[in-house]
């Protein structure tokens, strides 16, 4: 156990001290029904792949978990009705799809204590044993950069619009998972560049 633990430390060291500009990312959004995991469902899955600064729209994913038990007022969020559902994928399927990208991608969300607790319930709950070489969160990112600019951070200043608008990125319309994901892959990549200010950037710098 502890041998275990020392080499995940040791690998996650060396992850940390490598150029972020040249990692491989993979953007993850989740629409759900609720906050709640434990109360709460998965209802649709989208992620897009970061190489090299460069966002990979050809490889973008979104899938709809067609075992969703009760949608409740979520539509009225993410627009995904009953009939998207009943022609959707089983959530293990789209877990087994997601989880191939691990390996080699370093997972990024908006707010990631909220997706990634999901994620990691539903992982649990399918026998799925993951094991990602990091998580950074635009969320965090952001919540730090103001922080150091001594800006004091009202009550929406963290949403995925408001940070978005702070780069002058193009405002999209909210609740979807994929487009959150391409948002939230857009956002790392402003974030990176006005961190990085043309030098390179470790990725202890992103988490």
């Amino acid at each position: 156990m502890v041998k275990r633990w020392l080499s995940r430390y040791l690998a996650r060291k060396r992850l940390l001290a490598q150029n972020a500009l040249v990692q491989r990312y993979i953007v993850i959004d989740l629409e759900l029904t609720g906050l709640d995991p434990k109360l709460h469902e998965i209802v649709s899955i989208a992620w897009v792949l970061i190489e090299k600064q460069c966002i990979k729209l050809s490889q973008a994913q979104h899938a709809i978990n067609k075992e969703v038990l009760r949608l409740e007022q979520s539509p009225v969020y993410h627009g995904i009705a009953q009939q998207d559902v009943a022609n959707g994928k089983s959530l293990a399927a789209i877990l087994a799809k997601l989880s191939a990208h691990f390996s080699d991608a370093i997972l990024v969300f908006h707010n990631a204590t909220l997706d990634w607790g999901f994620l990691k319930q539903a992982f649990q709950a399918h026998n799925i044993d993951v094991q990602p070489l990091l998580i950074i969160d635009t969320f965090q990112i952001e919540k730090k950069r103001l922080h150091q600019q001594g800006h004091e951070i009202g009550l929406d200043d963290l949403t995925l619009s408001a940070c978005r608008a702070r780069y002058e990125l193009p405002h999209y319309g909210c609740h979807h998972a994929l487009t959150d994901a391409m948002a939230t892959a857009e956002l790392l990549l402003a974030q990176c560049h006005q961190i990085s200010r043309g030098n390179e950037l470790k990725l202890a710098e992103l988490v």
